[in-house]
């Protein structure tokens, strides 16, 4: 029997595409490889009715903020939370590593603001930022996937980047 050979479908691309003027993980500096204060990395924490935990990571120190975001997934709003929490920091900023979320498109307000770089990693390469990673792993410790983050308060979320 003659067998058909299906073609292979072709790639879609990721949402990445719709994030206006993305700069590669690859261009972000060697020097940015956590030996150096500075260098951040952002990622979401996402409940299943789509409130939000922005979690940022200082890779050398591994300081980290760690904040509900009342609007959820919505990008101008992430970008002001980051900007409010690394302002203190804005003459130390060397670069910010994020994944390709839509909720990210805002990175050129904070480029703007912050005046640092935003980089973006490969589309399924989480390893690629992962102190947040490690972070997030450990907040879910605390906040199981199960959680409504509308039921959690500021102060637990306080508690917890404390621990």
């Amino acid at each position: 029997m003659r067998y058909k050979r299906k073609r292979k479908a072709e790639a879609k691309p990721t949402k990445a595409t719709n994030i206006p003027n993305r700069i590669s993980i690859h261009q972000r500096p060697p020097e940015a490889d956590g030996n150096r204060f500075g260098d951040w990395e952002m990622d979401l924490i996402v409940d299943h009715k789509q409130n939000a935990i922005l979690s940022l990571v200082e890779r050398s120190t591994d300081m980290q903020f760690i904040e509900k975001l009342p609007e959820g997934k919505k990008a101008m709003p992430l970008a002001y939370a980051v900007y409010r929490l690394l302002f203190p920091f804005k003459e130390h900023l060397l670069s910010i590593t994020t994944d390709n979320g839509s909720e990210f498109a805002a990175h050129e307000f904070l480029t703007k603001k912050l005046n640092v770089p935003v980089f973006f990693t490969d589309s399924y390469a989480s390893w690629q930022k992962g102190n947040v990673e490690n972070v997030n792993k450990l907040v879910s410790f605390y906040l199981p996937e199960e959680t409504d983050f509308d039921t959690v308060s500021n102060a637990t979320i306080y508690k917890i980047q404390k621990n």
